[in-house]
């Protein structure tokens, strides 16, 4: 599990972000301004893999700290920029940030971009296992049993949610969040069915009975015990 330092001081963002980085299974440890990001670095320089930094802080800056930590670390750091400042985007990336993403940004898109990052620093789970089961976030590839499982977009997605929440109760409507931003359009109840149906069918010894992705039944689905 990937552990983020966000660096924010909007309270909404930080609470919106926290939950929803968390469901993405990262762990969040986030701090309001530079000198209190500073002193968690100082403390435990090992403890995050990534920083996500906004730009502007009501304490310290944002600028100075990226400096700072890419002076002292080799923490990646993605900036929260506002949207269309193109100045804050060029002296990021000047100063060593990692990348960038303009507010206000699809949630999605942002984890692709964590992940992006954290592959390019080798810090990324690149290999997901279950039960015979194995998808290579790197390669993009599936395989069951040690033999390849071709998918389209959308059943990669909707497995590779599944596998990095093992163990929890997805709702429907989490999975239609999942396919609809991978889509880029309006997913229907009735197109979920069809995607986990067609998902079982290729990774399930017995889609009939399925062992890896289970109906729980009036919640929504469940991998993992």
């Amino acid at each position: 599990m990937a552990h983020i330092l966000l660096v924010e001081d909007d309270i909404g963002i930080v609470s919106n972000l926290t939950e929803f980085l968390q469901k993405e299974g990262f762990s969040i440890t986030s701090v309001d301004g530079q000198e209190k990001a500073l002193s968690l670095l100082k403390e435990s320089p090992d403890a995050f893999d990534l920083m996500l930094l906004d730009v502007s802080l009501a304490e310290g800056n944002g600028f100075a700290l990226c400096r700072a930590v890419k002076s002292n670390t080799s923490l990646p750091v993605i900036f929260l920029t506002a949207s269309g400042d193109e100045y804050s985007v060029v002296a990021g990336l000047d100063l060593g940030a990692d990348d960038y993403i303009a507010k206000p940004f699809r949630p999605r898109e942002l984890v692709s971009r964590i992940h992006n990052v954290l592959r390019r620093y080798g810090k990324a789970n690149a290999l997901l296992e279950y039960k015979g089961l194995s998808v290579d976030i790197g390669k993009g590839t599936v395989a069951k049993d040690g033999h390849e499982v071709l998918l389209s977009a959308l059943e990669y997605r909707l497995l590779l949610h599944f596998m990095n929440h093992k163990g929890m109760v997805l709702t429907r409507n989490q999975l239609l969040d999942t396919l609809w931003d991978m889509a880029g359009e309006f997913v229907n109840d009735n197109t979920l069915t069809v995607y986990i149906k067609r998902l079982r069918e290729k990774i399930e010894e017995n889609p009939q009975k399925p062992e890896l992705i289970k109906t729980v039944r009036g919640m929504g689905y469940r991998m993992g015990d």
